[in-house]
């Protein structure tokens, strides 16, 4: 079923690419004020029926993407490491105080 809706992938947006996808709310608010702050232009986009759920339901489960300029890659990812760095954190997929060299 997440192949027929695309929920599976991206979506294709020309001339943008995917910088990251979100799934909490919160991780996608800060990651929208970092870029705005750093001035880099963005554009979110919901999965599948996401937008319509959010305003029906209040929240959506199919995350939301943003896409910026191939030019501005570099500078995004740099603004947005500390906060993807605390999610693995959270999530436990990371832990830079217990990893070894």
């Amino acid at each position: 079923m997440d192949h027929f809706f695309g929920l599976d992938k991206p979506a294709k947006v020309e001339d943008l690419i995917l910088l990251e996808t979100f799934h909490d709310p919160v991780s996608l608010s800060i990651a929208e004020e970092l870029l705005t702050e750093g001035k880099i232009p963005f554009l979110k986009k919901e999965r599948g029926a996401g937008g319509v759920v959010r305003l029906v339901a209040g929240f959506q489960t199919f995350g939301s993407d943003i896409f910026i300029l191939p030019q501005d890659e570099e500078k995004a990812k740099e603004l947005l490491l500390p906060l993807l760095n605390a999610e693995m954190i959270l999530d436990g997929e990371a832990d830079p105080e217990n990893e070894e060299n």
